[in-house]
């Protein structure tokens, strides 16, 4: 189905309009829910410049101007509140388009005219900079409007549940113990009581069972060195006594040890 040139492309307060508007325009009764979307007066100069495809930084100040206008005098009807703040902005694009309507005056320098623009087109690249960042993190779910947090809450067994442990795990434990016994064991040194009297007894019960005794069958190496001293000092003391006597036949031949003549009489 296609409309002829002669229809109407909407109704405006029951009246066909036939023809769209050059400009924006909004209707007096719809701006009270219109300005509710708006949160200032930067908020509605951006938008009324993105409507119309203007070049934000080139202005058309009289256009602009008076539709901001025309809104304000909306304002100043219906949200009296809300006037004093976008009266501001009013004043403020008056003095702008009253400033480039005056001659440019050359200076001696070589520096052009700073544009009367300037200063609002670098506030409203910064709102729109900041508006397009809070709408990216509104994009971003939310905890109660997007999505809700859930608890679940699970009944616990009184049955225990006891842990798996495996070989390799008690054999890791047991190293770390004795690791940890070494880093605190104390070397301790104790005094071992030994008889030279009593090594010199034994000495004789031995050579009384045999006649000749060989030097080393005398020492028994598992008693550890300082149980040799001491027999080896008893041997000495036996021979110092003539309790017994050490015989060698030739030179680097065995050494035998055997009570002597007297005590053996």
């Amino acid at each position: 189905m296609t409309l002829s040139n002669d229809a109407p492309h909407a109704k405006l307060y029951g009246e066909p309009l036939l023809q769209l508007p050059a400009d924006l325009y909004i209707p007096p009764d719809a701006l009270e829910i219109f300005l509710e979307a708006f949160e200032g007066p930067l908020d509605l100069l951006l938008y009324l410049i993105r409507r119309q495809n203007f070049n934000i930084l080139d202005i058309p100040m009289a256009q602009l101007t008076l539709q901001y206008l025309q809104y304000v005098e909306q304002i100043r009807a219906h949200h009296l509140e809300l006037a004093a703040e976008y009266l501001l902005m009013a004043a403020m694009l008056i003095e702008i388009k009253s400033r480039m309507l005056l001659p440019v005056i050359k200076k001696d320098s070589d520096e052009e005219a700073l544009d009367p623009r300037a200063e609002l087109v670098r506030r409203l690249l910064e709102y729109e900079q900041i508006k397009r960042a809070a709408q990216e993190i509104d994009r971003l779910p939310q905890l109660g409007r997007d999505f809700v947090q859930t608890r679940v809450f699970i009944e616990q067994s009184l049955q225990p549940r006891w842990p798996v442990v495996h070989v390799l795990d008690l054999q890791a434990a047991w190293n770390e113990m004795v690791r940890r016994a070494k880093l605190v064991a104390h070397h301790k040194i104790s005094r071992e009581k030994l008889s030279v009297r009593e090594h010199m007894s034994s000495i004789l019960r031995q050579l009384q069972q045999q006649e000749f005794i060989e030097f080393y069958d005398l020492f028994d190496l598992a008693l550890g060195i300082p149980v040799l001293v001491v027999h080896f000092v008893a041997l000495l003391e036996l021979t110092k006594e003539s309790l017994i006597d050490i015989t060698q036949t030739t030179a680097f031949a065995p050494i035998y040890v055997r009570l002597s003549h007297s005590n053996h009489a």
